[in-house]
């Protein structure tokens, strides 16, 4: 069996983030091991997990830990070996850095500094659950984690309910019974939904349902595992008014401006035929005599 070999070109001094697998390691592009195998310095949010991946490439370069909790004093360091002519490579614990961990403070500061921050696109988990959940993918808000507290929880919710897109949110296991239960208070149990659990591992799934249909399921499970990512459906759009609804509308816009300018901002609100409405604003006039 012939042995991959990855080489390791110079890189530029700057900041490479890195994205790595989210659960299958034979998900990493090869852009990614050839910068990793080429970088001076590898940050890591967790070193011990990024050892499985660097030890299953051959990269042997020890990991330079970076997290939420050394941030302040781990940022200007890496930041001065960049300044020195040094490449660091940036990867979180899965997926593309800067989301949903720290490594935005890190860009900012490579920014300011007028150093080069060089994305390695590959493996998120956000794009993954979207492509696979059943739900409409033009539009979506990623809302990071939705807060532990109950009163919180469902507050969020109500902030992002009106949002023209798929919300996509990380949940942990054990609570995601209860997310669906106030997503479903809040939203709707009728609203669509999909749960996606453990994405690109042995277990992989996605079960899809109404809200009120998900907390049903997962209320009922006593011991529901590995990482979540939930995609719920946006908002149904609310039918425009007709008949009698439509008329007191047009009658209210008419009385504030001109037939025209009147139609065309009814159209703009209902999506309904802007030559129509202004017809009938003016059977509206003359019913009106």
């Amino acid at each position: 069996m012939r042995t991959l070999e990855i080489p390791a070109r110079p890189l530029e001094p700057g900041l490479y983030l890195v994205a790595t697998p989210i659960g299958n390691l034979g998900d990493i592009t090869l852009r990614a091991l050839e910068t990793l195998a080429a970088a001076d310095i590898i940050a890591a949010e967790d070193t011990r997990v990024s050892r499985v991946l660097l030890e299953r490439y051959g990269i042997s370069r020890r990991p330079y830990p970076y997290h939420e909790h050394n941030a302040a004093e781990a940022g200007p360091r890496l930041i001065a070996e960049i300044e020195a002519g040094k490449s660091v490579a940036l990867i979180s614990d899965a997926g593309t850095p800067l989301v949903s961990d720290p490594g935005f403070r890190l860009v900012q500061s490579v920014v300011e500094a007028g150093r080069k921050a060089i994305p390695i696109p590959g493996p998120s988990s956000v794009i993954t659950a979207l492509s696979a959940a059943g739900l409409p993918s033009d539009s979506f808000f990623f809302g990071g984690f939705l807060p532990q507290k109950e009163k919180a929880r469902r507050d969020r919710l109500k902030e992002i309910a009106s949002v023209p897109g798929t919300l996509i949110m990380f949940e942990s296991p054990h609570r995601i019974a209860a997310s669906l239960s106030d997503a479903a208070l809040v939203l709707g149990e009728n609203r669509q939904a999909c749960v996606c659990r453990e994405l690109t591992k042995t277990y992989e799934e996605f079960r899809r349902g109404s809200l009120g249909e998900l907390a049903q399921f997962y209320t009922a499970q006593d011991n529901v595992k590995g990482e979540i990512v939930l995609a719920i459906a946006p908002p149904e759009a609310e039918a425009p008014p007709e008949g009698e609804a439509l008329d007191a509308f047009l009658r209210e816009l008419s009385g504030t401006m001109p037939t025209a300018k009147a139609a065309a901002e009814a159209a703009r609100e209902t999506g309904l035929s802007r030559k129509d409405l202004y017809q009938r604003l003016l059977e509206l006039k003359e019913e009106r005599g």
